[in-house]
């Protein structure tokens, strides 16, 4: 599945859901180790967060306007932990609640990893060209909580997102 929001934003082939998923997970890997919390616990709640758009898609921000996504994300996940073994289902469940409640370090750098990731694939985008990226970049930075994420978007706003590679492979002039 394809992220919606950058549709709307006009990015012809954007990111999956897959891809934005595994780069949450590594964000908040890097995050939880930074601010010294539970690496597995937020690495896992990054990694399942959008587990119910497997199913029902990525709903963008216009489209939470008119619907309330809330509930069907819920049904979704509800029916996607049902068949699994109660531990995994239990753990799964709880991980999910203590996400959606934002008062443990592990669900709130997990939210941050899901913010920098969107911020991450802006700046990429605006990189490529696409200058309506950028208007991610007015609200978002704005909701990140810990120092780790705040930092990573303060280099990362100046940082040229494809140049890594040059770097690593060097051409003969």
């Amino acid at each position: 599945m394809k992220r919606s929001g950058w549709w709307v934003a006009g990015i012809k082939d954007p990111e999956s859901v897959a891809e934005h998923s595994f780069r949450c997970a590594v964000l908040a890997y890097y995050i939880a180790h930074a601010e010294g919390a539970d690496v597995h616990r937020a690495m896992t709640m990054a990694l399942f967060n959008d587990i119910h758009e497997a199913r029902i898609n990525d709903l963008h921000k216009m489209g939470h306007y008119y619907i309330d996504f809330k509930a069907a994300e819920k049904k979704v996940f509800d029916d996607q932990v049902r068949g699994l073994e109660e531990r995994v289902r239990a753990d799964m469940t709880s991980q999910r609640r203590e996400y959606e409640a934002q008062v443990t370090a592990e669900s709130i750098i997990a939210r941050d990893a899901d913010i920098l990731e969107c911020l991450l694939q802006a700046k990429e985008y605006l990189d490529a060209g696409h200058l309506i990226a950028k208007n991610f970049f007015q609200r978002a930075p704005a909701h990140l909580k810990t120092k780790t994420a705040q930092q990573f978007w303060r280099r990362m706003k100046s940082w040229d997102s494809s140049a890594w590679w040059e770097n690593v492979v060097k051409f003969d002039r």
